[in-house]
């Protein structure tokens, strides 16, 4: 079984310009942990990643799937998770975000 979550968590992370010990001091863990769930070596708890999915503005199921090969799954999720949070983003966010979803979806056509 492939492990999408490590994958997914290192991508988003780095996506966000998120260094792994910015993010591992957020979530009160070691960097050589973040390190081990990015390398697939280790799995976080279930309560971990609810965690990082609250740090990350994502779904807890949406970090886990396989993202690879199906963009427009992925770019629905994002609009999904820009109009589920419309109401706290700043229009300025709410540019950026549409503008990283059309950059996304023209460099991957």
């Amino acid at each position: 079984m492939t492990n999408y979550f490590s994958k997914n968590l290192k991508y988003i992370r780095k996506t966000r310009n998120i260094n792994q010990k910015e993010m591992a001091e957020k979530l009160g863990i070691a960097q050589s942990t973040l390190s081990c769930w990015e390398n697939g070596y280790r799995s976080p708890s279930l309560d971990m990643i609810a965690e990082i999915s609250k740090y990350l503005n994502i779904y807890d199921n949406f970090i886990a799937k396989d993202l690879s090969n199906n963009t427009t799954n992925f770019f629905d999720e994002l609009k999904l998770l820009l109009d589920k949070n419309k109401d706290f983003l700043t229009d300025e966010n709410k540019e950026y975000i549409k503008s990283i979803i059309e950059t996304e979806k023209i460099s991957n056509n």
